[in-house]
């Protein structure tokens, strides 16, 4: 293609986008500009031919990469032999879905109900607690988001919930989050004691017998990539346990790979009751979520209809993308490589960002899963205003790079494929947008 005309294709597709196009989450008359045409592994196109590095994995979804040709061509060959199928048949892709699936998960968890993506995965799993338990209340973190569901979002703490709390018998409280401790804590071991002291008062205020689960992202995403402090998940384990509240844990954005292990909660001695998935188990190369429900509770529904339901639950090309990515997954190392590339590249870089930009406040994470907290005091830890926010992400990306920018926080979120060549080039991006702010040009 010529010159003109892939810049024209561009500029169609800015076009097309401002005058028909309705985003979530936004201003209508703000735009970004960018245009994604194609892409491969931990790099996007726009039509004019110029690269960026998918430092954002575009929403902390693409696990494995773009156009994986394995996940590329199970979707081809599925669409030659089924495209679509009711979800009350039974269909091979559906059930070697669910059984990968059921693999990585703990013991005594043999069904998957399948949903659209993570949002319904939330909303059904919540439905499923409450039927379970014959309870109403659901108790989860003002530091997550769950999704844009009637439940989900009430159940999300961020500022999105507000306009949208339509849903019932939803309670809100602090999560572990050390670097601005509600508890005022000193160190992890403070911060997980008095956090799960603060949630035992919850539950003992809000009336244990209404309470039917507590829901909460194992490692919150948005919310700033929190990791929890040691023995916090446990605690919240057993205090459920004490009280017959069913735990349900979101791994729709820490999943599969994403922290260099199949579950985030692998790696923090919890299991539980019933877990949400959805992003990275097919890396959104098609619509997919869904619930793996423990036996428990998926015996509540053996002879009691549940009443739950969609049209394109398992749907086909969904299921052979989700075969093929783990498939894949498993056969290249590529969970291994997520955690190995965050122990041995990432993690190691942002701390050295950290040691010579005053601007960073904190750095946190694990495997392909970071965030960088900007700050415009270290020793007020005052948030980096948004102002500043928005010159930094537009820097990023004039210099070929996508971030995923939240609040005062960088989020360094890229595919577990990415290569460790890949990263030092991004992290010489970031120490020179970085220089750039600090120095006020």
């Amino acid at each position: 293609m010529t010159d003109n005309l892939t810049d024209g294709l561009d500029e169609l597709a800015r076009e097309l986008d401002r005058d028909h196009v309705f985003h979530s989450w936004s201003a209508q008359a703000q735009s970004s500009g960018l245009v994604v045409a194609s892409g491969r592994g931990a790099r996007v196109w726009d039509h004019a031919g110029r690269e960026y590095l998918d430092f954002s994995s575009q929403l902390v979804n693409v696990n494995i990469g773009h156009q994986h040709p394995a996940v590329v061509e199970a979707i081809r060959e599925q669409a030659e032999l089924l495209t679509t199928v009711a979800p009350s048949t039974a269909n091979l892709a559906r059930g070697e879905a669910a059984r990968r699936i059921v693999a990585r998960a703990p013991s005594g968890f043999n069904k998957v109900f399948f949903t659209n993506g993570g949002a319904d995965a939330n909303e059904n799993a919540i439905r499923m607690a409450r039927l379970h338990t014959g309870r109403d209340k659901v108790l989860s973190t003002y530091r997550s988001y769950h999704g844009n569901t009637g439940a989900a979002i009430v159940a999300t703490g961020d500022w999105r919930r507000v306009p949208n709390e339509f849903a019932r018998a939803h309670v809100h409280f602090f999560g572990p989050y050390l670097y601005r401790s509600e508890f005022w804590a000193s160190n992890p071991e403070e911060e997980s004691e008095r956090a799960q002291r603060h949630l035992r008062r919850v539950i003992e205020a809000e009336g244990p017998s209404s309470i039917a689960a507590v829901l909460l992202e194992t490692i919150p995403g948005t919310a700033g990539v929190l990791v929890p402090p040691p023995g916090y998940l446990a605690g919240v384990r057993e205090l459920c346990d004490r009280h017959g509240i069913m735990l349900i844990l979101d791994e729709v954005m820490a999943g599969f790979g994403r922290t260099g292990r199949w579950f985030a909660f692998d790696g923090y001695d919890v299991r539980p009751d019933l877990i949400t998935f959805a992003k990275g188990v097919n890396s959104g190369y098609v619509p997919a979520g869904g619930v793996v429900i423990s036996d428990e509770i998926a015996a509540t529904f053996d002879e009691r209809v549940f009443p739950g339901g969609l049209t394109y639950s398992g749907h086909p090309l969904a299921m052979a993308s989700i075969v093929a990515t783990l498939d894949a997954m498993a056969s290249e190392g590529i969970v291994e490589h997520a955690r190995e590339i965050g122990a041995e590249s990432i993690g190691p870089a942002l701390e050295d960002l950290a040691e010579r930009h005053r601007v960073i406040g904190e750095v946190r994470g694990e495997g392909v899963f970071w965030a960088l907290e900007l700050v415009a005091d270290r020793k007020t830890r005052e948030p980096l205003p948004a102002v500043a926010m928005g010159r930094i992400k537009a820097a990023l990306v004039e210099r070929g790079l996508l971030p995923f920018i939240q609040d005062n926080r960088i989020h360094v979120v890229p595919p577990c494929v990415v290569t460790a060549e890949e990263v030092a080039d991004a992290m010489a991006i970031y120490d020179d947008v970085l220089a750039t702010a600090e120095s006020g040009d």
